[in-house]
């Protein structure tokens, strides 16, 4: 494995990135949504897609805060991939606090090549340059977007997180996590979920 491979690589990020099939209280496959008031800003107005949840702790991929000026044209330009003829001006999106340099690419299930990892059956995540490579020739996966980092938690953390009501679950669709612009998807993913995102008060940090 090449030192570029290797910072795109989840299995070296964290050691319980590990996808299981689970039922509830576990998240997987699931939408984070910070509630107002979760007393950390790096989290404010935060939607995490759940990548792993269990008893070994969870891992998340942040999906609504793309990093200022950087377009998966530019990533792969840095990695040296062509994409002739492929305009990919996408933005990248900061994924979480934990290990920002390494690379996640979430997408639907209609591409498996190398690396590519099911969660929950609703999405896949890779981190392989077989995947980069197949956005840059337009083969790659119908729906996908690229995040540095991820939002780690060990085990029992986020249990308690819920109990201190800083976050929302919501399934989300596939609609709101690929296509809905980035500044939206927050107060979008809780009008799925029912919620007036403007009526939540940091009381308590409940809807």
């Amino acid at each position: 494995m090449t030192k570029e491979d290797k910072a795109l690589d989840p299995f070296c990020a964290a050691g319980h990135y590990r996808i299981m099939d689970t039922t509830p209280p576990w998240f997987t496959g699931q939408l984070l949504l910070a509630l107002p008031g979760i007393g950390d800003p790096r989290f404010e107005h935060s939607v995490i897609a759940m990548i792993s949840h269990d008893e070994e702790g969870a891992m998340g991929i942040g999906i609504a805060d793309p990093i200022g000026g950087m377009t998966v044209g530019a990533v792969l330009d840095q990695l040296e991939i062509a994409h002739d003829g492929v305009t990919l001006t996408q933005p990248v999106y900061l994924g979480g606090p934990v290990e920002p340099t390494r690379g996640f690419v979430l997408h639907s299930p209609d591409w498996g090549g190398e690396g590519a990892v099911q969660v929950a059956g609703r999405w896949m995540v890779s981190s392989s340059h077989d995947i980069l490579r197949a956005i840059g020739e337009g083969r790659g996966p119908s729906r996908w977007l690229i995040a540095l980092g991820y939002a780690g938690w060990s085990p029992g953390q986020l249990e308690e997180e819920m109990v201190r009501h800083g976050w929302h679950v919501t399934p989300g669709s596939d609609t709101l996590l690929f296509e809905t612009p980035p500044a939206e998807r927050w107060q979008a993913a809780f009008a799925e979920a029912g919620v007036d995102a403007r009526l939540l008060t940091t009381e308590g940090g409940e809807a």
